[in-house]
């Protein structure tokens, strides 16, 4: 068979947070699994246990793999050994999904990626392992959020957990659920605490970890428009003599991942500008095409450059 291209469903979740089951139950449907040929990688084992037996079409092959043993010679091995079209991975919420993404064969291609969060647990994961709970919601497309209860699950819990899924991922889609055939999708708004529609968009300080988040999501929505933001400059090899790349330090989850999150600027005048230092800016956005990003991305013609003191904190955070 052609190789070229491999779906991958990916689910993920810590144990118990009903990965398991719900596999089983969408395995059991025919709209889902009407014969293909389905490998169904473990890569934990929970107290729910697979029942094939129930499995609508007979083609699923399952397989348990550790850790150390995720590498693409590996993956495409399991693949060719069962002659698989397509493969479900079961993911371990311990497991960081970059050394999945990293260890998967030429042609996978993640179709879809759903995490699942036991709703009594979450916040208290959130508090102590949150770096390991914001890997999952990055790139989830759906998050499910099961055991709610009717009786306990407040207006205030839902805000609470909508926020920390949106710091991690303002696009994917979340589900709250009560029980089978009982789930209620998310509705909450999330403004910008900015208005995009002035004539010159104001930034606060405390915004801009969601306006460079928002502007790389959707430039299309500031071409043309005007912005005046604060930031630091940096020089650097590859920029264009009249450019700099200008943004802040961000934190997204915790410390550990802090990272400068810069556009790039044009201004004449940048030889003025000192490499590190504090600037207000205001701006023209215009997306194209720059050999910087390598495709078309959001670029800050500046019209003034003021040196001015640093944002306190310096470190940008949702």
């Amino acid at each position: 068979m052609d190789y070229f291209e491999i779906p991958v469903y990916l689910f993920t979740g810590f144990l118990e947070s009903g990965k398991t089951t719900f596999i089983q139950e969408t395995l059991e449907g025919s709209d889902f699994n009407a014969g293909e040929r389905t490998l169904l990688l473990m890569c934990e084992e929970g107290e729910v246990e697979y029942n094939p037996d129930e499995f609508f079409g007979k083609n699923v092959f399952i397989e348990s793999i550790e850790e150390e043993d995720l590498n693409p010679k590996n993956l495409k091995e399991l693949l060719v050994k069962h002659d698989a079209e397509r493969v479900i991975v079961e993911y371990n919420g311990m497991w960081l999904l970059e050394k999945l993404f990293s260890s998967m064969p030429e042609g996978w291609m993640v179709y879809q990626e759903v995490t699942f969060a036991d709703a009594t647990k979450f916040l208290n994961y959130n508090q102590n392992m949150r770096q390991l709970v914001f890997d999952k919601l990055k790139t989830a497309d759906l998050v499910v959020f099961n055991r709610c209860d009717k009786d306990t699950f407040t207006e205030e819990r839902k805000l609470e957990l909508h926020k920390i899924v949106r710091v991690a991922n303002r696009k994917n889609q979340i589900v709250y659920e009560f029980g089978p055939n009982d789930a209620i999708p998310d509705t909450i708004v999330d403004p910008l605490p900015f208005d995009v529609e002035a004539d010159v968009i104001d930034i606060p300080e405390d915004a801009f970890a969601e306006w460079y988040r928002d502007v790389n999501d959707d430039p299309k929505k500031y071409d043309g428009k005007t912005v005046k933001v604060k930031g630091r400059c940096a020089m650097g090899p590859g920029i264009p003599d009249d450019g700099f790349v200008f943004g802040r330090h961000v934190m997204t989850c915790c410390v550990d991942d802090i990272q400068f999150a810069g556009l790039l600027a044009i201004w004449p005048d940048v030889k003025r500008l000192k490499h590190g230092g504090w600037v207000d800016i205001t701006a023209e956005i215009k997306v194209e095409e720059t050999p910087v990003y390598g495709e078309a991305g959001p670029v800050l013609y500046c019209k003034s450059a003021k040196a001015t003191v640093a944002c306190d904190p310096e470190v940008a955070t949702f």
